[in-house]
């Protein structure tokens, strides 16, 4: 009977690294083991085993593979390898493992939520909540510093109302805030809620109150310190609304207190709209774990994160976005109401109609308030770090290893996917990962980049999901056909030329899928199959229409710059006898994949002149340095609209792998990976997993995107954006599109005077 063996490749480190098992191969006798550098093929008990890692415990889930015992093994290995290979390949790929499968977490939560004004007023000092020195001298002024807090609150309130000044205002936000919070550890929401909305709203009118314009002075830090009172009040009153329940845009909510009835419309700013939102939280709650850098601007309003709901009535491109999709917003409050004094006498209930705007801070970080530009609190880290450790984007999370090993169980999840919503008035730029990896790998570029207002007001940011198992022409096959459909869907009478202007990014094997975006086939690729014309070929239409799309292929005319990074333009020492061996009996290929091309070659067995390139296994096989298809792909023609840049990664030699491995990023040689027909190349000293998360590759795609968007937007206003008529689909000539869809030169002055 054949053995089953459940096998884990791991670093013999610390411990044991033992996931659970994942759709088992059904034969035979089935034993758990770990395969380890240092103690071959081991047998463990059935229990699960975990490895910690830091304060982290990771787990991975690896498949069962049917192979024979460690003694048969040996006898399998290429045969140049020895005992001496075992080693290597036992080696090389562990390592590999252990980097490639630990799964990341993105955030935390706070065990208090971040809170500005905490050390100010001593909110958690045993002898707090105290007022700052300032109001403090305030209340001496005035004698209310030893009376009651309602004695205080009452007293400045009359000293408002004859004699309206700044500070006065400033200091009764401040009181009303402490009191706020004070009725909050007693579990008075109510009264918690009434003195909040004291707190926002004489904040407010200290910053814009039109009568104080010639005395406001925005260098005196008492302003900052209202920004603060007010941003800090309006979260605390937002968290106690959202305890009666979910706060959702177009809505309209009625508070009523002691002396108070506060109506509360709910609005959205931005490409976001209201079906959108299914619940908000809070990016104070939460800290960031699993990202370098934490993107926020400063200014008035509370940052949050929304959680995006699928509905019915959806735009073409909602299709794209994944579930669990968080966006960041920032909540803005305007209080229309002026000071009591103007509007009713003391004593009397006050009605205060206030509107709540949820701004995206992607369309803009200023609003204008009281004619005056006003730059807004954000934070566009925090949604984007809640959104890849929610549970409904797991699947796409930790696919990395399914869709090296499995390429035909992770096929479902591929494709083009947006995490912030379309705008055609901005240039597409589609980020393609490498082997044994996925989007989440773009994460520490995409936060950086996204945090330059220049390219966030110009550029929007797609991913592309793929299995990794398959040979990258493949892959770039199936990328194709994607980018049509997404066309064709999106702008089916080509009348969006911000469409027409799109940039791919790819990493490692990514850049390659990316470049064969832009490259003339002709018959290169046909003739390392076959000498004989296609047609020759016996197949049935499904079959030839697949082999087709792979051979034969034209310049996609709408992506007009393609960034390499570590890609092995001339393969990689990495796909060796040892690492290709091991990966055709760990990768499981698509069944359709493998039968094809059988069948193809059974139908064809004269027709084909390289049976190994028509039946090649791996993405691995298709990496190595004598692969035909690489120097095909740098000699056959470039599209002519289309601009190349290349980032080569160099490990430095002060580093102990980098005089291993030297010239080289450890994967990719410097050889392979540079390019001389490019507009623009440099080099980084990063290693190869790491290259494209270095703020110099970040900075030189910033320059490139930059270069590119002038470029673009000198082609569209010139109006020499037309398509090969190839491209085009069967309709009339359009149109020449508005100018709302074109790139702006000045997208935040265009939002300014929108909002006025």
């Amino acid at each position: 009977m054949a053995r089953v063996w459940e096998i884990t490749i791991v670093a013999a480190r610390r411990g044991v690294y033992c996931p659970q098992p994942l759709n088992p191969r059904p034969s035979g006798l089935t034993e758990r083991c770990c395969l380890t550098p240092r103690y071959g093929l081991v047998r463990l008990p059935g229990a699960e085993c975990e490895h910690a890692v830091g304060r982290r415990t990771v787990r991975n889930v690896v498949t069962m593979l049917a192979i024979q015992p460690r003694s048969n093994l040996e006898g399998s290995l290429p045969p140049s390898a020895g005992r001496a290979g075992w080693w290597l390949v036992l080696i090389t790929w562990g390592v590999i493992c252990c980097a490639g499968c630990a799964s990341t977490d993105y955030i935390t939560m706070r065990e208090v939520p971040h809170n500005r004004l905490a050390g100010r007023l001593k909110l958690f000092s045993f002898t707090g909540p105290k007022p700052t020195a300032r109001t403090e001298r305030l209340l001496r002024r005035f004698a209310l510093d030893e009376e009651k807090p309602e004695v205080v609150l009452a007293g400045l309130s009359r000293q408002i109302d004859e004699d309206p000044q700044p500070e006065k205002l400033y200091s009764y936000a401040e009181l009303a805030y402490i009191e706020g919070q004070r009725a909050m550890a007693r579990g008075e929401s109510m009264a918690a809620l009434d003195h909040f909305g004291e707190a926002v709203s004489h904040a407010y009118w200290y910053l814009f109150d039109p009568r104080f314009d010639h005395f406001r002075n925005p260098y005196d830090p008492q302003f900052r310190e209202a920004c603060d009172v007010y941003n800090g009040a309006l979260e605390s009153a937002l968290r106690l609304v959202k305890q009666e329940g979910e706060l959702r845009p177009n809505q309209v909510y009625t508070i009523k207190t002691a002396d108070r009835t506060l109506t509360l419309t709910i609005n959205v700013k931005g490409n976001w709209h209201a079906d959108d939102f299914e619940r908000l939280e809070f990016a104070s709650d939460y800290e960031i774990v699993g990202l370098t850098n934490r993107h926020q601007s400063f200014g008035l309003g509370v940052p949050l994160v929304a959680v995006r709901k699928s509905h019915d009535g959806e735009h073409p491109a909602e299709q794209y976005y994944p579930p669990g999709l968080s966006f960041a917003v920032t909540a803005f409050l305007r209080v229309s109401t002026p000071p009591p004094s103007e509007t009713q006498g003391a004593g009397q209930p006050t009605a205060c109609h206030c509107q709540l705007e949820l701004h995206d801070p992607l369309m803009g970080t200023d609003i204008f308030v009281a004619n005056r530009r006003v730059p807004l609190e954000t934070d566009l880290t925090t949604p984007l770090a809640y959104f890849l450790d929610n549970p409904e984007f797991e699947q796409r999370k930790d696919i990395a290893t399914l869709a090296l090993l499995e390429p035909d169980r992770a096929a479902a999840l591929k494709g083009l996917f947006m995490v912030e919503p379309y705008d055609p008035r901005k240039i597409p730029v589609v980020m393609v990962h490498g082997l044994w990896s996925s989007p989440l790998t773009w994460m520490e570029m995409f936060n950086d980049l996204r945090a330059f207002p220049e390219i966030r007001d110009q550029y929007q940011f797609w991913f592309y999901l793929y299995p990794t198992g398959q040979p990258f022409w493949i892959s770039a096959a199936e990328m194709r056909q994607d980018l049509a459909v997404l066309h064709d869907t999106l702008d089916p009478m080509r009348q969006t030329p911000t469409l027409q202007q799109m940039v791919l990014v790819g990493h490692s094997m990514g850049g390659l899928v990316s470049k064969l975006q832009t490259l003339d086939s002709g018959d290169e690729f046909w003739q390392l199959l076959s000498d004989q014309p296609f047609e020759a070929l016996q197949a049935d239409e499904g079959l030839r229409t697949r082999l087709q799309q792979v051979a034969f292929f034209e310049p996609n005319p709408s992506i007009r710059r393609v960034i390499t990074i570590a890609t092995p333009h001339r393969g990689s020492e990495f796909a060796n006898d040892y690492t290709r061996w091991l990966a055709r009996r760990l990768i499981w290929l698509p069944r359709r994949l493998v039968s094809g091309a059988r069948t193809l070659y059974r139908d064809n067995p004269e027709l084909f002149r390289d049976s190994e390139l028509l039946t090649i296994s791996t993405s691995i096989d298709s990496l190595a340095p004598e692969s035909p298809v690489l120097p095909t792909m740098l000699r056959v023609p470039r599209s002519p609209r289309t601009t190349y840049h290349n980032i080569v990664g160099v490990i430095p030699k002060d580093r102990i792998v980098g005089r291993i491995v030297a010239g080289s990023d450890g994967i990719v040689d410097f050889e392979s990976a540079h390019l001389d027909d490019v507009a623009s190349e440099i080099t980084v000293p990063a290693d190869h997993v790491k290259v494209h998360q270095h703020s110099r590759s970040i900075l030189e795609v910033r320059r490139i995107l930059l270069e590119h968007q002038h470029q673009a937007l000198a082609e569209i206003q010139a109006g020499r954006a037309a398509l090969p008529a190839s491209f085009q689909p069967n309709v009339p000539a359009p149109a020449p599109p508005p100018s709302s869809s074109w790139p702006r030169e000045n997208a935040a002055a265009e939002r300014a005077a929108e909002d006025r």
